[in-house]
């Protein structure tokens, strides 16, 4: 099993996966562009940072799983990798903290202008009678966009900082927010018209590109904080510009549309610089969250060799309720589920699901076969006119 680590991971993590028995190859300096010429032989690929583009996949043929080290899997080619029946795990929850923190962080540094501060003492001047303008977080009104994992533990320390916290998120009702202790909002713009502070937390997918944009930016309050820890194709960088000017919004970014390549470390948007508190998406940088990412990057590999499927899997279709189940016991003995699916390949059914379960003693077994249609009674008859075949069962899929 060859493994490549494209982005930096801990040793730590190399060493548990050489005692699992891969090959391991580590070459953070990859480019996108370079990724398919090191993907020879390669079986696993772990990346962070790196994007997964189509050319990579279509150069990697004995590509079988790529795993994000991280949460989201928007920098990987999900179409190209599901098409080649290639596994897309990611790393869940494990930056979650690191990123609360720095959204939290960047809150309380567009409040009191930390860095513009920091940077003029560095230039020797003592501004104390400018920066000392601020209006404070304990019991102002902060606004989630997005209940997740990172939005709860938001939520969580900004209860802690005194402050009343409402939220809207596409599985939030007012039940679940009374369970957190925050106030439901119907939409996104009524969080936008009744918070002083806003922080988003929403998945990058093609429902919430620029979801944060001119519509929801209106509706803001004037010298209103507005944060951004999640994506940065989840805003709408012209629009938050003009919104910064026309409303005077003290602006905290971690993430940014078109963000450069860690190759290619320059930062262009030198505007967007001058109107924000920025960093360079480093939310999940914390050694804390890389140890945690780590151990779970080792934790899918592990199931992978053990089972063949990994854990955490993105990309495998739900179940679907069209179709049905074809239960099959029989004896267990050569060629009988052969015929089997010799049957359905003749009436063109394809089977969507298969497992087979063999009983103590290995006499006999139980298989359930989901299909994409239901075969014919005369196909169910030929299954069961065999002599190994204990009995048919035809069920509608659940």
């Amino acid at each position: 099993m060859k493994v490549l680590i494209a982005d930096k991971l801990s040793e730590k993590a190399v060493c548990d996966l050489e005692n699992l028995g891969a090959e391991v190859v580590v070459k953070p300096e990859l480019t996108a562009d370079e990724l398919g010429e090191g993907l020879e032989g390669v079986e696993i690929l772990i990346v962070r940072s790196t994007r997964v583009k189509a050319q990579a996949i279509e150069a990697a043929p004995c590509l079988s799983l790529i795993i994000r080290a991280g949460a989201g899997v928007n920098t990987i080619d999900l179409e190209c990798a599901s098409s080649k029946g290639i596994y897309v795990a990611n790393c869940p929850g494990k930056n979650t903290d690191a990123v609360a923190e720095l959204a939290i962080g960047l809150l309380i540094a567009a409040d009191r202008r930390i860095v513009n501060a920091g940077s003029d003492m560095r230039l020797g001047a003592w501004k104390k009678k400018e920066y000392g303008k601020a209006r404070g977080l304990k019991g102002r009104t902060l606004g989630i966009i997005g209940v997740g994992t990172i939005g709860k533990a938001v939520i969580k320390r900004a209860k802690g900082l005194g402050m009343n916290v409402i939220a809207w998120s596409r599985s939030l009702n007012e039940e679940k927010a009374g369970e957190l202790g925050i106030g439901y909002c119907a939409n996104a713009q009524e969080v936008a018209q009744q918070a002083d502070a806003v922080s988003v937390h929403l998945a990058a997918n093609s429902e919430t590109t620029h979801f944060i944009g001119k519509e929801f930016l209106k509706h803001m309050n004037d010298g209103a904080i507005f944060i951004n820890a999640s994506r940065g194709e989840v805003v709408d960088t012209n629009a938050l510009k003009e919104a910064i000017k026309q409303k005077h919004l003290r602006v905290g970014l971690d993430v940014y549309e078109n963000e450069p390549a860690v190759t290619e470390p320059v930062f262009n948007d030198k505007e967007l610089a001058e109107m924000v508190t920025g960093t360079p998406h480093i939310g999940a940088s914390t050694n804390q969250a890389a140890e945690a990412v780590a151990d779970e990057v080792v934790r899918i590999v592990r199931a992978y060799k053990d089972t063949g499927k990994p854990v955490n899997a993105v990309n495998i279709q739900e179940k679907s309720s069209v179709g049905c189940d074809l239960i099959v016991r029989h004896y267990n003995r050569v060629g009988v589920l052969a015929g089997v699916l010799d049957e359905l390949r003749n009436e063109q059914i394809n089977i969507e699901e298969m497992e087979n379960i063999i009983f103590t003693g290995q006499i006999a077994s139980h298989c359930t076969l989901k299909l994409d249609s239901k075969p014919s009674d005369e196909l169910i008859s030929h299954i069961e006119n065999d002599d190994n075949v204990i009995q048919v069962v035809l069920k509608q899929s659940d």
